[in-house]
């Protein structure tokens, strides 16, 4: 019988907390982490708001030096790294270093890096770009330095599929944990595109609120008003392990990864299908992977990023996926509170996941006020609920039309 794939540590660093526990006690509350963008002036942009990371101090997780020469994304990936470890209590020890994955993921990598270098370059020239940009921009910076950080010499990368890609690495960890490939995993992702370049470029999409004035009222996934996503940061890394070596240490086991779904629109650079055909594939891939049947899901992270096209078609999709159970099964978006995370947003969806089953609480969909007649599921409208779930799934969709879904079980 093959061995089960379980999560024994997770960390986070998000607009919500800097922790995992302050981060879930924020969700239930219904927490904004929205407000005005403090990290640089946003002058000239029409966007001024965004989900920032609050009082985040690197020196608390590494070396002041070693923290200079790192990106904001690569510190945010070490705290999130260090708190995961910790949490599962696993040892990295020359033993089993090699049986040790990082799958850290970022769907852009060190953008605060580039944009100033960039500047740098044209205003002083070339000789004054550090000698240290290309490690600290590289998409791969995150894994690389958490691997350095605690000796890790397994498998060791990114997985870039825009706003999919932390869940695409955390299923892809899964899936070289189940072939046997690798014992343990740090898989999650992080990013930090909340920069004047960042913003400005997100926002020529169309895909941004501009709503600087009043922002006490967005994000508003699914809601008849919502008007686009705000952009946050941070980070998020989960322990996967198989179920025998956790259970041999005496872990903790919080839950059982159990499926994995992805797809590819190709369809639209950025926009999705309008039926949400991949989407409800990558649903039913998930479902079968983690050979459950639909009647197991209780509860649905949702990408929904406040976007007019994404929020229907990600309905649409549940919709194709379940048939009529779609309208019994909850849907929320943390993302109403925690801002549009970009590439880390579907690896911090997963802990809320966890969480949710662990404590029997759905998160809310908070600002919901105005239906839609094209949003029409149960979107846990601005508090939270209890529920029994023994099946959650966790959806990421990105531009470029990639789709990745997450079974989480509760452990038994």
């Amino acid at each position: 019988m093959q061995d089960r794939i379980v999560i024994t540590g997770m960390g986070t660093v998000n607009p919500l907390g800097l922790n995992v526990k302050e981060s879930w006690e924020s969700v239930i509350a219904g927490k904004s982490g929205v407000g005005p963008i403090t990290l640089f002036d946003p002058g000239p942009l029409q966007v001024h708001i965004a989900a920032e990371v609050k009082n985040f101090q690197p020196e608390k997780y590494m070396d002041a030096r070693e923290a200079r020469r790192r990106d904001r994304f690569e510190q945010f990936a070490i705290a999130a790294s260090k708190e995961a470890l910790a949490d599962s209590g696993l040892e990295i020890t020359e033993a089993n270093a090699g049986r040790v994955g990082v799958i850290i993921s970022s769907a852009i990598g060190g953008l605060h890096s580039l944009q100033e270098a960039t500047l740098t370059n044209y205003k002083e020239g070339p000789r004054k770009v550090s000698p240290f940009l290309i490690p600290m921009l590289m998409a791969n910076g995150g894994a690389g330095m958490a691997a350095i950080e605690f000796g890790i010499k397994g498998p060791c990368f990114s997985v870039a599929s825009a706003c999919a890609s932390g869940a695409d690495g955390i299923g892809t960890a899964l899936m070289m944990l189940q072939t046997g490939m690798i014992d343990a995993a740090l898989a999650g992702a992080v990013e930090t595109t909340i920069t004047s370049t960042g913003v400005a470029a997100f926002d020529r999409v169309g895909a941004m609120s501009r709503r600087n004035g009043d922002y006490s009222m967005t994000p508003q996934p699914f809601d008849k008003n919502r008007d686009g996503l705000v952009m946050g940061e941070g980070a998020a890394v989960l322990v996967l392990e198989r179920e025998s070596s956790a259970k041999a240490r005496g872990a903790t086991i919080y839950a059982e990864l159990a499926g994995y779904g992805a797809t590819a629109d190709a369809f639209h650079v950025t926009a999705p299908h309008e039926r949400g055909e991949g989407g409800a594939a990558a649903i039913r891939m998930a479902l079968s992977s983690a050979k459950a049947n639909d009647d197991e899901v209780g509860y649905i992270n949702a990408h929904g990023t406040a976007t007019s096209l994404n929020d229907q078609a990600e309905t649409r999709a549940i919709k194709a996926a379940f048939g009529e159970r779609a309208y019994q099964i909850p849907v929320s978006s943390t993302k109403s509170m925690t801002g549009h995370m970009m590439g880390a947003t579907g690896a911090l969806e997963v802990v809320f996941c966890v969480n949710a089953i662990r404590e029997g609480i759905l998160p809310p969909t908070i600002h919901y006020e105005t239906p839609d007649p094209e949003c029409d599921l149960d979107y846990v409208p601005n508090k939270a609920r209890e529920a029994n779930i023994s099946l959650a799934l966790s959806n990421a969709f990105g531009f470029g039309g990639h789709n990745a879904v997450l079974a989480i079980r509760k452990y038994l």
